[in-house]
């Protein structure tokens, strides 16, 4: 999550909001108004498409988005594709619905981008949707908009709904759109588009999020809301709002300082003396190759932290077939501690 607080004009502005009586008070199921409406331009702007109101839902986060939406998508004995290795959140709530997880193996040549090929090979009579996640949470890896016109492309013709979660979208290299999807005809009927306010805005634990697809299946994702939180909190709603029509310079500012900070790790790895291997870093991630074949990643991990000071993730925590690899968050490291991770890298090496 991000280290650095709010924007000041943020918080002035709740400071003063919450004295309102409506703060306290439940909003509609899929959130207010105002928000969506604000949401479905903003989307329409940034990906050259259309999006409308009613196909933007408020969610108490993008985790609730995800559950959400697989609660309206699947049932027990039904099946999920995911591009591995993958958030384990949405793993867990996969199993806890009793929706069968089935991997994409990973692909380090591709710089960790999942082919679609793998996932028609995949594709059964059980399979309800497929889930991407990019920039990728644990990998880093950005997916280019070809490899996500593809996976949409399949799961149209499969009958199935694609997921893509988009939370780390405003700290994207480039100034395009991260694909056309939002311009198909009947995108809604395929695609369900998660995202977040609280990378962008640091309102993590404000939780708000959204969901955005078709009216159908936000109908039966509103069912669901009303019997876990029945709303997203009044005053995030109020939050993401600011954040989308004042705080254009904020976001502009903090991409800038995500992006430096991906150069400096991706430079770390520049070293000669370094026999860990970068496979992919974007946002606020980057997934690395260890160099002690055979040995669980997650005994490298604990070695990093005791001798080393160094807190990563083993890729095992991520899916199966990923002992060979650690998961870095670089989002708040600066220049100087970049500097220090190369030299006990090294050092962890013997």
């Amino acid at each position: 999550m991000p280290a650095y607080p709010p924007a000041d004009a943020l918080t002035a502005h709740l400071a003063s909001a919450v004295r309102k009586p409506e703060m306290a008070r439940y909003t509609p199921i899929v959130g207010r108004d105002d928000l969506r409406g604000a949401l479905a331009t903003a989307l329409s702007q940034a990906y050259g498409g259309r999006v409308a109101p009613a196909q933007v839902a408020i969610t108490a986060g993008c985790n609730q988005a995800f559950c959400l939406a697989l609660m309206a998508l699947a049932g027990s004995g039904d099946e999920a594709i995911l591009a591995g290795p993958s958030y384990f959140n949405y793993q867990m709530w996969l199993e806890m619905l009793g929706v069968s997880p089935v991997y994409l193996p990973f692909r380090p040549e591709r710089g960790g981008v999942p082919d679609p090929a793998d996932a028609r090979e995949r594709i059964t009579p059980r399979t309800r949707a497929i889930v991407l996640v990019t920039p990728n949470n644990p990998t880093g890896a950005i997916y280019p908009p070809e490899t996500i016109d593809g996976f949409h492309r399949l799961a149209r013709e499969a009958g199935v709904a694609l997921v893509l979660d988009e939370t780390y979208r405003d700290f994207l290299p480039g100034s395009g759109p991260p694909h056309g999807l939002f311009a198909e005809p009947r995108w809604d009927e395929t695609l369900v588009h998660l995202y977040s306010f609280s990378k962008v805005y640091s309102l993590t634990g404000y939780r708000v999020g959204a969901l955005v697809a078709g009216r159908g299946l936000l109908a039966e994702v509103a069912k669901a809301a009303d019997c876990v939180a029945i709303c997203a909190p009044a005053i995030a709603q109020e939050a993401a709002l600011y954040g989308l029509n004042h705080l254009a310079d904020f976001r502009a500012d903090k991409r800038r300082l995500v992006l430096e900070r991906v150069a400096q790790f991706r430079a770390v790895f520049e070293r000669r003396d370094l026999s860990y291997e970068l496979i992919c870093a974007g946002a606020f991630f980057a997934y690395v190759r260890h160099p002690f074949a055979g040995t669980p990643a997650v005994d490298v991990a604990h070695r990093l932290i005791r001798d080393e000071n160094v807190l990563c993730l083993p890729g095992s925590a991520f899916g199966p077939d990923q002992e060979d690899y650690l998961r870095f968050a670089l989002a708040n490291i600066d220049g100087d501690a970049m500097t220090a991770l190369g030299e006990r890298l090294v050092a962890s090496q013997g």
